[in-house]
């Protein structure tokens, strides 16, 4: 018997125990209750690093525990696998993007099965798969028939070197986020799916999320930004450029505000915009000025504002004399509202930049009172008040004076109160290989045509080549090359790709139900869904999380599915942090490289400069403070990495990385290790360390309940304190027996191993959670606070529940009161019942 535990050992013996009892497969066919556990899967990017091993470690011990409360746990795994990042691989290393995803693939599957993650493994699948993206085209297809997928031409982020479109979320500064190139606004022939048509019922699906944390549903509430206002018709003066509208369809959410109207601005993509660039050079120079940069909303208030007076004038719909000048402004886009808008620069901050700098007239029409009518405005006032300045609205509130604008814009018939959303239909077309291909043909004479269902899965081919940037599948002489299915004259494939956040708007699904003959199989995956608990970083809680969302609902609409919501309870885990370091000259430098010199400062190993500390901050490539779990496993151990992710921190905190934190969590790990040595007495009682057994089985099982890791941790820590002090005992060996099943999720080779040790029979995993008698969590006795004229002078022990003449005679026997009252009778006692004895002598 060894005196420590030896994870280099344990750690591969129980791993293949596990997978050879099948420990962790899910039954469909079982009778238990169901319990889904998922973390969102990995971009095999090569390598996990300590944010995956918190994030998984957190469902591993939910699962796991589940699974020992007697639930059937679905707790599977797989990897978001197509994207940029293998392609930018491809051009680099002169592989291909399978080959390099393949790979990072199997090297990650390893690392995960080195730390013990309960996962089932016979349901993994790769989205970079035919046979999974197969059945994604399926459900495109489905979603075109249903009217739910359609294609137009589309203003979207362009860069220029990885020649293909960017979210939103992927121009940072107005460059694209890979590349660095500066993002260009483009128009192109798009494929969208409609999911502003269920805006409404994802907005009030927000409602039923109460297991969300508050803040991802604000921010997705925001995101899809409802707003009530008013859409009407500014009326062109004159005759319309190029054969146009002679109106011009504006929305604003503030009505209120229209006598501060200065200008009217469109978008450089407007259709008068375009009309008057075809007949003047000056226009179609501008909006191509204009389209440089991003069309995210975050780009767009940050940019310069630039505008081009057109000449053109619109008719104040309130005022037949007054006339407000038309602009072409960058900062407007057709994707949002109307493509055009009457700026108020008094009262917004982009109109009040825009005006000042072309000279624009800036008007006061709301103030706190009528009186202050007439002050200045330094600086755009966004907030509520009364009207002024603004004829028959003056003296209303801002919301009388809306409803009054929009009741006579009905009334006269120019305009009409409407609800508006900012959120726009979702564009998913890529133009790059690596991803799902769009299953539709292109014919000249039948116009674009769905792949027929007994040629699915599109497969992307293998022979391409990255020798320039680009989508190769553009380039390939003969895949887009085919027949028209409807007419059987020559036709093309469509060669962009889906978007990624496709693939893992319906995994889950696919997880819980796996047949190949379709997608899946909506019994068999109603069984698991929802989703029990999904774990996942912030990061996602806008786009992915809404776009799962989104796709549950579609399919429901279509009779696929009757789950209406993906993830029933959804946890936003911290990041893991480190110190970052940076040698004299700026280079980042990673621990690693880093030694303490003979002075006990920090120095460059390759060097020996002293060595500048920097932030703490998120792990990450850039700055070179990641660690790599690799060794840290090797010397340590799969528990004590676990054991350490979940006790330093609140989970939805971040979480500090430090040598010292994993040496603690070792430490404790070979604490249990010892105590799993201790002898088996067999015999004897000891009350006080059974209620604390109770309590520890309370107050673990509660924690796990609520994801409180580390006050799960704390209580594992108090209860093996009280072990360690206690004499044998039967009640010991209880107890000892109880903390490895309380262990056990988090720390489970070592409870393994120890469960093996003392004799017990069968897994650890397979065993039951254990029970606590209520009764047992009241606490037989209190302390109770004496106090002599009121102040505090001494404290007893005392049974619960002890009357008032005898907690009143025990308090006056105590030395310490006696000392006090020199002999003096009280002349009052006053008793608080388990609580307090106040003298007043």
């Amino acid at each position: 018997m060894t005196n420590r535990f030896d994870p280099a050992v344990a750690d591969r013996r129980w791993q293949q125990r596990w997978a050879e009892a099948e420990s962790f497969r899910a039954d469909s066919l079982s009778a238990k209750p169901r319990a889904y556990v998922l973390e969102m899967f990995p971009y095999p990017s090569g390598r996990i690093h300590m944010g995956h091993v918190r994030n998984y470690t957190m469902g591993d011990v939910l699962a796991r525990f589940r699974r020992m409360q007697g639930f059937e746990v679905l707790h599977p795994m797989g990897w978001d696998a197509f994207g940029m990042p293998a392609e930018n691989a491809a051009m680099e290393k002169r592989v291909h993007p399978g080959a390099w995803t393949r790979e990072n693939m199997a090297a990650m599957r390893a690392q995960l099965k080195s730390i013990g993650f309960a996962l089932d493994w016979s349901r993994e699948l790769a989205t970079c798969d035919p046979e999974y993206y197969g059945h994604e085209q399926a459900l495109f297809l489905d979603l075109l028939e249903a009217g739910l997928v359609f294609r137009k031409e589309s203003e979207v982020n362009w860069d220029p070197v990885d020649m293909t479109v960017l979210a939103n979320e992927q121009v940072i500064d107005g460059k694209g986020w890979r590349s660095g190139a500066t993002v260009e606004r483009k128009k192109l022939s798009q494929w969208f799916l409609r999911i502003t048509d269920f805006a409404e019922e994802l907005l009030e699906g927000l409602g039923t999320l109460d297991q969300w944390p508050d803040k991802v549903r604000l921010m997705q509430e925001n995101w899809i930004g409802k707003s009530r206002g008013l859409q009407f018709c500014f009326r062109l003066v004159g005759t319309p450029p190029g054969g146009t509208s002679c109106d011009i369809d504006v929305f604003t959410t503030r009505p209120d505000t229209i006598f501060g109207a200065s200008f009217v601005a469109i978008s450089p993509a407007h259709p008068i915009a375009e009309a008057l660039a075809a007949d003047r050079a000056e226009v179609a120079e501008f909006i191509a000025k204009a389209r440089a940069g991003g069309t995210s909303a975050a780009e767009i208030e940050t940019a310069e504002k630039i505008g081009f007076d057109t000449g053109l004038e619109v008719v104040h719909p309130l005022d037949p004399n007054w006339r407000l000048p038309v602009w072409i402004a960058n900062f407007v886009l057709m994707d949002y509202g109307t493509g055009a808008l009457f700026g108020v620069p008094a009262h917004d901050a982009r109109d009040f930049d825009f005006a000042t700098k072309y000279h624009l007239p800036v008007r006061r029409v709301v103030a706190t009172s009528l009186d202050a009518a007439s002050a200045p405005v330094i600086e755009a006032e966004s907030g509520a008040g009364v009207a002024v300045n603004s004829q028959f609205l003056d003296g209303l509130t801002t919301e009388q004076a809306a409803a009054e604008v929009v009741r006579r814009a009905e009334t006269a018939g120019w305009g009409q109160g409407k609800t508006l959303y900012r959120l726009r239909d979702w564009g998913v077309s890529r133009q790059r290989y690596w991803g799902t291909p769009i299953p539709v043909i292109h014919c000249d004479r039948c116009g674009p045509v769905a792949v027929p269902r007994d040629q699915l899965p599109v497969v992307l081919p293998e022979d391409v080549s990255f020798d320039v940037p680009g989508n190769p599948l553009d380039r390939h002489p003969s895949w887009s090359k085919v027949d028209c299915p409807t007419c059987g004259a020559p036709a093309r494939r469509e060669t962009d790709t889906l978007d990624t956040f496709v693939d893992s708007s319906w995994y889950f699904i696919r997880f819980a139900s796996q047949p190949d003959d379709r997608p899946f199989d909506r019994e068999e995956a109603e069984k698991w869904l929802p989703v029990g608990q999904y774990i996942g970083g912030v990061e996602h809680a806008i786009l992915h999380l809404l776009y799962a969302r989104f796709w549950t609902r579609a399919l429901a609409r279509i009779g696929k599915l009757t789950v209406q919501e993906p993830f029933k309870g959804l946890f936003t885990q911290g990041m893991v942090t480190h110190e970052t370091f940076q040698s004299p000259d700026g280079r980042w430098l990673n621990p690693t490289e880093i030694v303490v010199g003979e002075a006990g400062q920090l120095v460059e190993r390759a060097t020996g400069a002293q060595v500048n500390r920097g932030r703490v901050e998120k792990m990450s490539k850039s700055k070179k403070n990641t660690v790599d779990p690799g060794p840290i496993l090797d010397r340590y151990g799969a528990d004590a990495v676990r054991w350490f992710m979940l006790s330093d921190s609140p989970p939805e905190r971040d979480l500090e990385w430090s040598e010292g934190g994993i040496e603690g969590a070792n430490r404790f790990v070979q604490r249990v290790w010892r105590l799993a040595q201790s002898p088996i007495s067999g015999s004897g009682e000891e009350p006080a360390l059974n209620r604390k057994r109770h309590r520890a089985v309370a107050a673990v099982g509660d924690a796990i309940e609520g994801l409180q890791f580390n006050k799960s941790v704390a209580a594992l820590y108090e209860f093996a304190h009280a072990i360690e002090k206690a004499p044998p005992s039967a009640t010991r060996d209880e107890a000892i027996r109880t903390l490895l099943l309380l262990v056990s999720p988090a720390a489970p080779h070592l409870a393994e191993e120890a469960w093996a040790l003392r004799g017990e029979q069968g897994l650890i995993i397979d065993a039951e959670w254990p029970t606590f008698d209520p009764a047992q969590l009241v606490d037989d006795e209190v302390t109770i606070a004496i106090q002599i004229n009121g102040k505090l002078r001494e404290t007893m022990i005392a049974p619960r529940g002890l009357s008032r003449d005898d907690a009143e005679l025990r308090a006056l026997g105590l030395p310490k009161v006696q000392a006090q009252l020199a002999g003096a009778t009280p002349r009052k006692v006053i008793v608080v019942p388990d609580r307090l004895v106040n003298i007043v002598a």
